[in-house]
């Protein structure tokens, strides 16, 4: 079946003519015109209105019984450890041995020193009996003073003689007597390191001593908990397996450097008056009270973190501006604030990521501390 032919007309041809110039115009028109502009969104935030918190600034660290004056005794020459008199915890009074070490060497050393002492003794008796004796015949002109003098240097020399094999002898004599390891002081035994059968070395401590009736509470501080502790500042100590027992002190000693492994300061607290049920490692906790302060809490989630420097978002003028603060630790949930916000600031606590410098909020608002 064969199509009918269409014929186009001028006034066809016109008429798609002024179709294509109105689509054109169109185009041009639609191109020419500015895009249209999005409504803004203004986010909703959650906000606190700060203010100022008066508290205790008490800081609280686990502490241990400790005596105030150890020593930490060695034995001052090296030897194997033959005798141990001690347990741990014993009473011990001052001059009484504790171990002994095998004397055997040293013996030999003593008798050696001895021995030349003994020589030493005759030596000098020959030369002072034989220069009174040529002294004598010089001033009856019987000598020269020549001989005479030959006389008396020897005995010079054997008088120096026996003075240097003495102090050999008493040296060895010491270190006969330090085979045996005595306590300086009353006292009870707090730890013992050296073993019968033990080879020790000279100035290796093998057992501590704590002095009667001087016992501290030690404890060991943060560096940045430092400068809030001073000397004679008041504690209290609370004595956990005595009740909660309670006792009064204050801080007796700081340490000036920190140990290196932990790196803490270690600080010791004297009590007022030590319970006598207190013993040698007990635990204890001290309580040390820096005084009244007046700080800004806000809620940790408000902290916004950029490398080491915390901000916070703060709304004024229904503007989000992020300002820098100093903080000082946690309290509960808050942190404190040391500088950088005021009483009556708002401060946001939700959707603080997704903030941005000088951008309009809304208030979603709760008060807070």
């Amino acid at each position: 079946m064969e199509l009918p032919e269409i014929k186009l007309t001028k006034t066809h041809y016109m008429m798609i003519g002024a179709a294509a110039v109105l689509f054109v115009g169109w185009r041009i028109f639609s191109a020419l015109q500015p895009p249209a502009l999005e409504a803004p969104v203004v986010p909703v935030v959650r906000t606190v209105t700060i203010g100022e918190t008066a508290a205790n600034d008490t800081a609280v660290y686990p502490g241990e019984v400790r005596g105030k004056y150890e020593s930490n005794l060695a034995f001052q020459v090296t030897g194997k450890i033959v005798a141990r008199h001690i347990n741990l915890g014993d009473s011990v009074r001052e001059g009484q041995v504790l171990m002994e070490i095998d004397p055997k060497d040293v013996k030999q050393s003593y008798d050696a020193a001895e021995a030349a002492y003994q020589a030493a003794v005759s030596n000098y008796k020959l030369a002072k009996d034989n220069y009174d004796r040529y002294n004598a015949l010089f001033e009856k002109n019987a000598v020269s003073a020549m001989v005479r003098d030959q006389y008396k240097t020897q005995f010079d020399a054997a008088a120096s003689g026996l003075k240097s094999a003495e102090a050999q002898w008493n040296a060895s004599r010491n270190q006969l007597g330090y085979t045996q390891l005595v306590s300086d002081h009353d006292g009870t035994v707090a730890s013992i390191s050296g073993e019968i059968g033990q080879v020790v070395g000279a100035g290796t401590p093998v057992a501590t001593v704590v002095r009667d009736g001087s016992r501290e509470i030690q404890i060991y501080v943060p560096e940045n908990r430092l400068g809030q502790i001073s000397l004679n500042q008041p504690a209290t100590i609370t004595f956990w397996a005595l009740n909660d027992l309670k006792a009064a002190g204050h801080v007796s000693e700081i340490a000036p450097m920190a140990d290196s492994v932990t790196r803490t300061y270690k600080v010791k607290v004297s009590v007022d008056s030590m319970p006598s049920q207190a013993r040698l490692g007990m635990t204890a906790k001290v309580s040390l009270n820096a005084g009244t302060v007046k700080s800004i809490l806000v809620p940790a989630g408000a902290i916004y973190q950029t490398g080491d420097q915390a901000q916070v978002w703060v709304i004024r003028d229904k503007k989000a501006t992020l300002v820098p603060v100093k903080t000082a630790g946690f309290e509960g949930s808050s942190v404190r604030i040391t500088d950088g916000l005021s009483k009556g600031d708002v401060v946001v606590t939700g959707g603080i990521t997704k903030l941005a410098e000088g951008q309009e909020v809304r208030l979603e608002s709760s008060e807070a501390k």
